[in-house]
């Protein structure tokens, strides 16, 4: 057994040693000079430790009572690690960790698996609409009903979407906490949806009519702003990309050679690669903007940093500045234009939803529509873009 001397004049070696003090109670020395209380023992046949804090702020007196304690676990059946796992968990229940405590853990924890943007959106929406109600009470007195007045807050301001998305954001936190022995349930698992608004279906504002498509042609003819917003305008209607998936293009997913966009999975919204024949009037606006020399991997960079592409929104701002009302024309609506007629002009509908990239549910009825349907595209795709152009000479 070890006395105080021996533990208080330890040396440090080259390398880290050990002082033993009887039933797999040690001292750890390291060379930097570090000593450590360590119990080396066996719990269900396996090897394990357990760390019982560093000398001289554990004494030797001290230690020998953790070893004692932890020993006194063991013939209870108890691993002495887990016991001091949930000691610590109690702890925090005494001291009333908070709400918005628990939500910054449950988002440290969950936000690798988010894209930026969405880890943006979700702590944007908890600072506005959570933390000035719950942040600063502790996690385990807040109630369903506290939790109903704040959802029906947001409810009354008319936005059913964000309303969603908080509660969805609220209860994932809860059951974070329920997860790790904080709390025994969700208090907003006992409100069910039906006692709030649904949100209403939303159809994107589009134009349809040939008449219409061929003057909107005209308009985007005549935009005024810069070439990296006027350009992706011009190419929205030869290629039925999502807003995102077009404002975030980039050169290494353009074939010139094939006449193709090839985008990876990652960046698509259905998580498949898609493939876009390009008629040769989309070949025309990115010949023209592979001229201008910007040093960047984006066809359409942002205008303040070439590292940045431009914003689906400032598509959006682009189309309000030519005049026309979220009523008239969206971004997406160059995409429900693109069907709609297509349907109307008799294209295969299979081929027509895969431009679209509409997922297939069907996995061998994909793989068989991405190859099967990609020639017969190549014609659908030219043939739409000389039928814009007809439209945009009928004035």
């Amino acid at each position: 057994m070890l006395n105080d001397t021996q533990v208080k004049y330890a040396k440090p070696k080259d390398k880290k040693y050990r002082l033993g003090d009887g039933n797999g109670l040690n001292l750890i020395i390291t060379p930097n000079g570090k000593k450590t209380w360590i119990y080396r023992y066996r719990f269900n046949g396996k090897e394990n430790s357990a760390t019982f804090g560093q000398y001289p702020d554990v004494s030797l007196f001290e230690a020998r009572q953790k070893h004692t304690e932890a020993k006194k676990f063991l013939k209870e059946g108890i691993d002495p690690n887990a016991h001091k796992k949930q000691e610590k968990i109690k702890f925090s229940i005494a001291m009333g960790n908070t709400f918005k405590e628990m939500f910054l853990q449950w988002f440290e924890h969950s936000k690798d698996a988010w894209k930026e943007n969405y880890q943006h959106d979700v702590l944007t929406r908890s600072k506005k609409h959570l933390f000035p109600y719950i942040g600063n009470r502790r996690v385990g007195d807040i109630t369903a009903q506290e939790m109903l007045g704040i959802f029906k807050i947001i409810e009354s301001a008319g936005t059913i979407d964000t309303l969603h998305k908080v509660k969805g954001n609220a209860s994932r936190v809860f059951r974070f906490c329920v997860g790790i022995g904080m709390i025994e349930h969700d208090p907003t698992r006992d409100l069910p949806s039906e006692i709030f608004k649904r949100k209403k279906a939303k159809h994107l504002a589009h134009i349809s009519d040939p008449k219409e498509i061929g003057g909107l042609l005209r308009m985007l003819d005549e935009y005024k702003g810069s070439y990296q917003i006027e350009n992706a305008l011009k190419m929205a209607p030869y290629v039925f990309l999502r807003p995102a998936e077009l404002a975030g293009l980039e050169w290494a997913e353009i074939d010139f050679n094939d006449k193709l966009i090839r985008i990876n999975a990652n960046r698509m919204k259905m998580k498949a690669t898609h493939l876009v024949p390009l008629a040769s009037q989309a070949i025309l606006i990115l010949e023209k903007l592979r001229s201008i020399k910007t040093n960047s991997k984006y066809v359409f960079p942002s205008p303040i940093t070439g590292s940045r592409h431009i914003s689906p929104e400032s598509l959006r701002a682009g189309l309000r500045r030519m005049g026309l009302t979220k009523e008239e024309m969206t971004t997406h609506g160059f995409r429900h234009m693109a069907s709609t007629r297509l349907y109307e002009l008799g294209y295969e509908s299979d081929a027509i939803e895969r431009q679209l990239a509409h997922g297939e549910r069907n996995k061998i009825k994909a793989a068989y529509n991405h190859a099967e349907h990609l020639e017969y595209r190549r014609v659908m795709m030219n043939e739409w873009a000389d039928y814009l152009d007809n439209l945009r000479q009928q004035k």
